[in-house]
């Protein structure tokens, strides 16, 4: 299969104070949990900009632009959808319409996610319909498909229940899927405490988000 067939698509929103990272804000202000997450957002966009797969952002608000803050790096789509499932399974169906064989999505609150999950993930839908990496809180940070498959009707998203609805839903559908080790988004202030640890063990390079964190308390 040809390596352009796979694609990584990160699901994104345009930062604007107020509107992201929104617990996060309750304890340390709107302004300084959107300059986070545009952190994040450059970073993957460095990242994934030269690499094995076709970067795609999938942004909402629907007529944002991201390319003040990623620059030339993959393609914009816009997400579409009443609600956060249906923006999902809408990503994912465009994706494969436009030829993709294999859709490995991420948040845009993971950038932690290292390469070689990423590898795996890909790795394992050569035997698998879906992968995760299931998150701490319930849900997943990471979701891989083999075909548009619609693993997300009927699951209530930003719930504790989410990644065991979603599995639920895929076994009932007759689908294959595996999870990998879990991970977990960037929400709490306790993550960007375990996000600072592995940025200071090397795990990962991050400089645009370490630079925001340096400027904060604690």
């Amino acid at each position: 299969m040809p390596r352009t067939a796979e694609v990584l698509v990160v699901m994104a929103k345009y930062p604007t104070p107020g509107t992201v990272k929104t617990r996060l804000a309750e304890r340390v202000g709107a302004e300084a949990a959107c300059a986070l997450y545009r952190a994040f957002l450059a970073d993957i966009a460095a990242r994934f900009a030269v690499g094995p797969w076709p970067l795609v952002w999938a942004v909402t608000p629907p007529d944002a632009d991201l390319s003040a803050i990623v620059g030339a790096a993959g393609r914009q789509i816009a997400q579409q959808g009443a609600d956060l499932g249906e923006r999902i399974r809408g990503c994912f169906a465009q994706l494969f319409a436009d030829g993709a064989t294999r859709v490995v999505m991420i948040g845009a609150d993971a950038p932690h996610l290292d390469d070689g999950v990423i590898a795996a993930a890909f790795a394992a839908l050569e035997g698998s319909d879906a992968v995760f990496v299931p998150a701490r809180d319930g849900g997943y940070c990471l979701i891989g498909l083999g075909a548009a498959h619609d693993l997300f009707t009927g699951v209530p998203m930003s719930t504790p229940a989410v990644f065991d609805r979603t599995w639920a839903r895929a076994e009932a559908l007759g689908l294959r899927w595996r999870a990998l080790p879990p991970s977990f988004d960037v929400d709490e202030l306790e993550d960007v405490a375990e996000l600072k640890r592995l940025i200071a063990g090397g795990a990962v390079a991050l400089p645009r988000t370490a630079g925001v964190l340096r400027a904060w308390p604690g």
